[in-house]
């Protein structure tokens, strides 16, 4: 599930909603619901319920709500049009990794 462009936002301090933000590209939106799909199983098998999600039929930006952790997966066009990165690292809280499994990068997260 090669997510493209993966950034881990710490956004306590900023926001009450989630602790930290995924902010992950995909290919296509068959590839986004994919990587989507993938974080959801990796945290049910890791103990995690998802509080829901968001976005799936479109394939565009899809959202899961981990509680603590809120992961984006979107493609590039409307990743750049939305800019949360640029958004959120007002703050100064932005860690990069490199591209790989958004749930992967989710487990090591929290």
């Amino acid at each position: 599930m090669k997510a493209v462009n993966v950034k881990v936002l710490d956004v306590r301090g900023l926001t009450d909603i989630a602790d930290t933000l995924i902010v992950a590209s995909g290919t296509s939106d068959r590839h986004v619901r994919s990587i989507a799909e993938h974080v959801i199983e990796q945290a049910k098998a890791h103990g995690f319920r998802p509080l829901g999600t968001e976005g799936e039929r479109e394939g565009e930006w899809v959202l899961v709500d981990l509680q603590d952790i809120v992961v984006h997966v979107m493609l590039p066009r409307v990743r750049e049009f939305y800019g949360l990165e640029r958004l959120w690292d007002a703050g100064g809280a932005a860690h990069g990794a490199s591209s790989g499994s958004v749930a992967h990068a989710a487990g090591h997260s929290h």
